[in-house]
């Protein structure tokens, strides 16, 4: 039996990394590099949006999976480093699987 919210949650950090990338990497050179500053306005409203639904799952993937507390720390320190969330997939899979009772 999968686990949903899990499942939820290592997509939304598939997500929000690629949208912290994007904001890395495309709207904030476009803004300082090209005076466009909107593009971090928009990218990173969306960005934010999905952070907040990232830290939104992984609260409640954390419950219903009971794994450790230093692995919700892990999850959310991995979300806040370009490239992080992309570490933490595998991890993600392993809980995916487990019983949540």
């Amino acid at each position: 039996m999968r686990n949903e919210n899990v499942v939820k949650f290592g997509q939304i950090n598939t997500i929000e990394g690629y949208s912290y990338l994007a904001l890395v990497f495309i709207a904030m050179p476009l803004k300082y590099l090209f005076d466009v500053p909107l593009a971090v306005k928009i990218v990173g409203m969306i960005h934010g949006i999905l952070f907040i639904i990232f830290c939104y799952y992984l609260l409640i993937a954390w419950r219903e999976s009971k794994w450790a507390f230093k692995e919700n720390i892990i999850f959310f320190i991995a979300s806040l480093v370009p490239f992080g969330t992309f570490f933490t997939k595998a991890k993600i899979k392993t809980y995916e699987l487990k019983s949540f009772n």
